[in-house]
Parts: structure tokens; C-alpha cells; sequence
């Protein structure tokens, strides 16, 4: 068992789940620039032991997105607000706009399956981040939102991909343009979350849908991951698919080679 303690992302690995908290729950785990950077370290954590990893939030809720002091002209203590930054460079823009998504874009891409669990408000960069992970579970008070388009902004922490993959182009482009809030019940009817369960049975929900993942060989669920993520957007899925299996073959093989030459 391993224990990270960040200012406002806490980190625990044992055996073989992964879980990080957002912990800043007098904010409603607002991010900050150091949430993003301590965000993306979580994925040094990861070890071939793990399977899972679980995000969740502290307090009444999962997090209300960009810490709007960001948008004034102090920002936050230690960090360039977005009306300083908006001075700089492209080049400069670019550059702080990658290192934020860093802390968004790993969740996809590592081979563990990742399980946001939601409720109260996910909105903006909190919505972004629970659509980072591979499903989605909310609260029955949940309630995600996309504001940036009432702030002069889009989203731009990876999330727009995800969003259009589970709820289609129009559906997505009717969420953000409106900023309207999405609800439980329609978030798991429309596709946004795979189920709702109260937040007293999360533990028991995970632990059920935890419990394949963990008993399948762990290269077969990472491969699949990869496969499944963009299918609609590839134009040589078949071919994916045949390669995928080709390597998961040969690892079978050479599986069953050891076990045979240890009999």
C-alpha cells in the first residue's frame, strides 16, 4: 500500500485498485494549475499490480471546475491567471493549455480501467476530468455541466473527444452550447454514465464491476481498452482488430509454453 498526499489530490494505492480524491472540499475540489500538475503525476503511481484506478471527490461535490480566480487579474497565488496568460505567446498559450491536458489525457491511454465516481456538480474542468475516465457512476444529486461557452471560452481539457464518442456529435454540441446541466437519470439514459447508484453503495458498485477486470488477464483489458477507444473515428478498425488479436495470441502462446515446460 502506497499514500500521496497532495494539497488538494490525495492518492492511495492498494493492491490493486488505485484511488485518487480530489481533497479540497471547501472549494468544491475547484482546480487549479497544481491540481492539474498533481493530476498527472497520479499516473506515476500506477504499477503493474494495479487494475483499477477510482476518482472521486471530498465534500458535496465532485468538483465544480476551473477555480474562477483563474479568471481574475491576481489569479491564484504562485499562478498566471488565464487574463495574464492570454498576453503571452501562441506558442506560450499552447504550451500551459498541453501541460493542463496532461493531466487529463493519461487516464485513456494507460491499460487500467478508470472509474469516476460522481455527484453534486461536475461543471467544466470537472466534467472534463469524469469524462476522462472509462465509465462514469453518479449520485442521484449529480449534476455536470459545460460552462465554458458562458465564460467566452470551449472546452479544451480533452473532454469534447469523450463526449462526442458516448453522447453523439449534436447531442454533445447541445450540452456545451447551452451550459445546461445534465442530471443523473439522463446521464446514464443518453450514455454520458454506464449507472447511478447512491454514494453509500459506491464502494459495493465498484467492487462488482472491479471484480472481471481483476480476474482477466491484465494485458487482454489494456489491449481492449485501445481497441475500443476512437473504434468510431478509425478507418482500419478491422485491421486493429486483427493485430490486437494477433498479440494477444502470441502471448497466449507463450503462456501456455511455460506452464507446459513448469508441468
Amino acid at each position: 500500500m502506497t499514500d500521496q498526499d497532495g494539497t488538494d489530490v490525495r492518492i492511495a494505492v492498494r493492491e490493486a485498485v488505485m484511488e485518487v480524491t480530489l481533497a479540497n472540499p471547501g472549494s468544491r475540489n475547484a482546480q487549479t494549475p497544481a491540481t492539474w500538475r498533481r493530476l498527472a503525476a497520479a499516473e506515476d503511481a500506477l504499477t503493474p499490480e494495479v487494475r483499477t484506478i477510482v476518482l472521486r471527490g471530498e465534500g458535496p461535490s465532485f468538483s465544480a471546475g476551473l477555480d474562477r480566480r483563474m479568471l481574475s487579474p491576481d489569479g491564484v497565488p504562485g499562478e498566471m491567471s488565464l487574463l495574464s496568460l492570454a498576453a503571452q505567446s501562441d506558442e506560450e498559450v499552447d504550451g500551459f493549455i498541453r501541460q493542463a491536458q496532461a493531466a487529463f489525457t493519461w487516464w485513456r491511454k494507460v491499460p487500467q480501467v478508470s472509474i469516476a465516481l460522481v455527484h453534486g456538480h461536475a461543471i467544466g474542468a470537472g466534467f472534463q476530468l469524469a469524462l476522462a475516465c472509462d465509465l462514469m457512476i453518479v449520485a442521484e444529486d449529480a449534476k455536470l455541466a459545460m460552462r465554458e461557452t458562458s465564460l467566452g471560452l470551449v472546452p479544451d481539457l480533452g473532454g469534447t473527444g469523450p463526449l462526442v464518442d458516448r453522447v453523439g456529435y449534436s447531442r454533445a454540441l447541445e450540452i456545451c452550447a447551452t451550459g445546461r446541466f445534465v442530471g443523473a437519470d439522463e446521464a446514464v439514459a443518453i450514455g454520458l454514465a454506464v449507472m447511478k447508484a447512491p454514494v453509500e453503495e459506491w464502494d459495493a458498485v465498484v467492487e462488482v464491476l472491479s471484480g472481471p477486470i481483476h480476474a482477466a488477464l491484465p494485458n487482454a483489458v489494456g489491449e481492449l481498452k485501445a481497441l475500443l477507444d476512437g473504434a468510431g473515428r478509425a478507418t482500419d478498425q478491422i485491421a486493429r482488430e486483427r493485430a490486437a488479436q494477433i498479440r494477444r495470441l502470441r502471448e497466449l502462446a507463450s503462456l501456455f509454453s511455460v506452464d507446459a515446460r513448469n508441468s
